[in-house]
């Protein structure tokens, strides 16, 4: 991708590591994000993934492992989805994967508790061209996956 460099930013006690690698298709937002900020986090974020949508790869990943958010963060966390699901090729995939501490995980049960708590992000997958799956992943402790299922494809 002409220009497109991988983008990482270190973690910090209120921001996340951001780590987006446009030659694998991998994009992780983890740790906390409970930046001052938020502008100051994601736009950088938002302006790389303007980009990379151009030249997307066939599968994209989204992998938010993230501890904990604040609302700023939440609008542009879902400001960055929106543009991933403008991806136009209907050949193309983007996984949405989000991992949850294994309570919340074991709460979330059936498929109507799946759409209410995640509908936010649901929402914005309506209307895209390209096909959108939701993977949730159970944490323990250790911060090791100890289940995972595909929600939505």
């Amino acid at each position: 991708m002409d220009g497109l460099k991988k983008l990482i930013v270190d973690q910090t006690n209120k921001t996340p590591q951001i780590d987006l690698n446009h030659l694998s298709g991998e994009l992780i937002l983890s740790g906390k994000s409970i930046p001052e900020n938020a502008a100051k986090t994601y736009e950088p974020v938002f302006n790389w993934v303007n980009e990379y949508i151009l030249r997307a790869k066939p599968v994209t990943n989204l992998r938010l492992r993230l501890e904990y958010f604040n609302t700023p963060s939440s609008i542009w966390i879902s400001k960055i989805i929106k543009v991933l699901t403008r991806i136009n090729n209907p050949d193309y995939m983007l996984l949405v994967h989000l991992y949850l501490p294994l309570e919340e995980y074991n709460e979330i049960n059936e498929l109507d508790d799946i759409k209410d708590s995640f509908s936010p992000i649901t929402n914005i997958f309506q209307n895209t061209m390209l096909s959108v799956g939701l993977k949730l992943y159970a944490v323990n402790n250790k911060s090791e996956i100890v289940k995972d299922a595909l929600v939505l494809a």
